[in-house]
Formats: structure tokens, C-alpha cells, sequence
């Protein structure tokens, strides 16, 4: 299995940047119709990438602790831009900055200290991240390589560091991306997008050392602007009712298969569908209560990384491997029920 496919993964689904590009308003149809442009032109470069392969980077010894650095594009689209903070420099006036370093932080610290990963490869990858991306840059993503992060427009998204479960799930596709490798398109892609809000989520429960009982789940909770109808980008408790603005538009997301979307646009809608397998894990996670990174959150990963998941999956194929995951490492016990309960609420099979 390729392991190193780069993918171009953004936290804002491009259904959405769609709409506000034609909105009547040009203070929100321009920053978003620039974004879709840089968004696209990210999505050939991958391709690219893909095509002539990555330049190899020569093999080094994992390190303990994270080594992320900060780099500053300076509202250009040049990557990764101006060296701005290395690991263990001290804060800097630039407080996008600082956000960005201490939730790649938190992520390798979540992946280090609750699943025995050492960054998203295992191997202790340096952790790279550019702010400041583009002008009025309503996104945030991962390009197989690093993070990069847009500073908002100021209308709908603010700077896109101010949530460190959206930190953590871009950089979670990185984790995708050196295991199952799921591919970007329909179930796999939704899957792929689940597992990245499942790990933001944690993460943010984590820093936060809420219990499952305690956490919003929600992702990008502080990301809209004020004038937005909404709350975050996505609910894992509730999926569908996150956002109901008139200009932004309303959460598309199912929370059962009986409402499971089918259609061409979002890559088979993976930011869409992927509510499903959300609405799964928050069921499981809130069953068990307890801090959801230990349970419900280890056999998620178990079944991300135990090499058994391939890189076309669909939902069921997760169900069945969860169910078997959860009997491996806890037996015959309430995890195996709440993993069963957690699928069959979703109407997904489990075999």
C-alpha cells in the first residue's frame, strides 16, 4: 500500500465555499471564489505529486518530543513561506502563530501519550505549518506534506487557528494518510473525514480534560463570524444542525443511512455522509462516558492503523472491523455492546 498518496483535504467542504461564491454580496462571493481558485490549484499540485512522486527525505531518528515549525506565507500562496517559530523557540507577537504551534502540539501529544503514535507517520514526522495562506483564505488543509492555514475573511470565517479540533483534524488526514490511506471519495472519503473530526474532537476533549459527557462535539466552534446563523462546522452529537444561515446555508449532514446523501459534488460528499460514522462514535463514546480518547477513541484507531482496513472501506466494512476491534482488546464486555448499539442506531450493518 502506498502510504504517502498526498491528498488536498479542506476543513470548509467546497459545496459550501460554492454558495458563498454566489452570494449577491462581493464582500463574501470574492474571498470565497479566491478560495475555491486556491483550493483548486492546491488540488493540482497534489495530482502532480502524485504523478512524479515526492522528493524523498532522507531517514532520521524519531525524536520524543514534536518538531514543528511555523512558517509565515504572508498572504501569499508561496509554501511553506518565512521560518517564523522552530520547535522550543519562545511565543511570538503573532498569535495565529502561537495557536497553530501549540495545537500540532496537542495533536502529537494525544497520538504520543493516549495511542503510543509518535506523529501522524509513527516515525516522529516533523510537523510543518504556514499561516497566513492567501488573502481573505476561508480554509484550512492538509496537502500531504503540511498544514497551512487561512486567516478568514472576517465575514464568515475568522482566522482558522482559533479551533484546535480544526488543527487537529487536518492534521489527523496526515494520519490517515500513513495508514489506511483511505481514498477521497464517497464511503472511504466520508470515512477519511469522520476520522479526522473524531480525532479533532479528541484532541480537543483532551486539552480541554473534558469527559465524553462534558465535550460540545462540535467542530470549529469559534471559526464562524458573528453574523453567521450557526454554531461550528459540524456536530458529531447532533450532524445537520450546526449552521442555518441564510448566506452560509443549512448543515447538510445525515446522522443515520436513512438519510445518507448521494451525490457527485464533495467528492461523493464525504464532508457530508461522513456524519454518519460521526454520529456512531459520538454514540459509543457517550455510552461509555469516561474520557472518549480511551475507549471509544482506542478502537477507532486500533481499526485505522491495525492494517486490516483498505483503502476503498465502506461504512460496514468500519462497522465490522470496529466490532472486532473492540472484542480484541476489551473481550466480551460492554465496549463489544456499545460498538454493536453505537452502528446499529446509524443503520449500518455489522455483519
Amino acid at each position: 500500500m502506498d502510504t504517502t498518496t498526498p491528498v488536498f483535504c479542506g476543513i470548509v467542504p467546497p459545496h459550501v465555499l460554492d454558495k458563498l461564491a454566489r452570494s449577491d454580496d462581493p464582500v463574501i462571493a470574492g474571498p470565497a471564489r479566491r478560495t475555491l481558485q486556491a483550493d483548486a490549484a492546491q488540488r493540482t499540485g497534489r495530482r502532480l505529486t502524485t504523478v512524479i512522486g515526492a522528493v524523498a527525505t532522507p531517514p532520521a531518528a524519531p525524536a520524543e518530543g514534536p518538531l514543528r515549525t511555523l512558517y509565515d506565507a504572508e498572504n501569499g500562496t508561496s509554501l511553506p513561506g518565512t521560518e517564523v517559530r522552530g520547535e522550543g523557540d519562545e511565543p511570538v507577537r503573532d498569535a495565529t502563530v502561537n495557536r497553530a504551534y501549540a495545537g500540532l502540539g496537542a495533536t502529537f501529544e494525544l497520538l504520543l501519550s493516549a495511542y503510543g503514535h509518535n506523529s501522524v507517520d509513527g516515525g516522529g514526522l516533523p510537523l510543518n505549518a504556514t499561516v497566513h495562506y492567501d488573502e481573505k483564505y476561508g480554509n484550512a488543509f492538509w496537502n500531504g506534506e503540511q498544514m497551512v492555514f487561512g486567516d478568514g475573511d472576517g465575514e464568515i470565517f475568522l482566522d482558522f487557528t482559533v479551533a484546535v479540533d480544526v488543527i487537529a483534524h487536518e492534521l489527523a488526514h496526515g494520519l490517515t494518510q500513513y495508514t489506511a490511506n483511505l481514498s477521497y471519495f464517497g464511503q472511504p472519503g466520508a470515512l477519511n473525514e469522520s476520522m479526522s473530526d473524531v480525532i479533532g474532537s479528541l484532541v480537543k476533549q483532551y486539552t480541554l480534560g473534558q469527559s465524553a459527557d462534558q465535550a460540545d462535539w462540535l467542530i470549529g466552534a469559534g471559526l464562524l463570524a458573528p453574523r453567521v446563523s450557526g454554531v461550528a462546522l459540524r456536530s458529531l452529537k447532533e450532524p445537520g444542525s450546526a449552521y442555518d444561515d441564510d448566506v452560509l446555508g443549512k448543515d447538510p449532514q445525515p446522522a443515520t443511512m436513512k438519510d445518507y446523501v448521494r451525490t457527485g459534488r464533495d467528492n461523493g460528499g464525504v464532508h457530508i455522509n461522513s456524519g454518519i460514522p460521526n454520529h456512531a462514535f459520538y454514540l459509543l463514546a457517550t455510552q461509555l462516558g469516561g474520557p472518549a480518547w480511551e475507549r471509544a477513541g482506542q478502537i477507532w484507531f486500533d481499526v485505522l492503523t491495525g492494517g486490516e482496513l483498505a483503502v476503498d472501506a465502506d461504512f460496514a466494512s468500519f462497522a465490522r472491523l470496529s466490532v472486532a476491534a473492540a472484542r480484541a482488546r476489551f473481550g466480551e464486555g460492554e465496549e463489544l455492546e456499545a460498538v454493536l448499539k453505537a452502528w446499529s442506531q446509524v443503520g449500518v450493518p455489522t455483519g
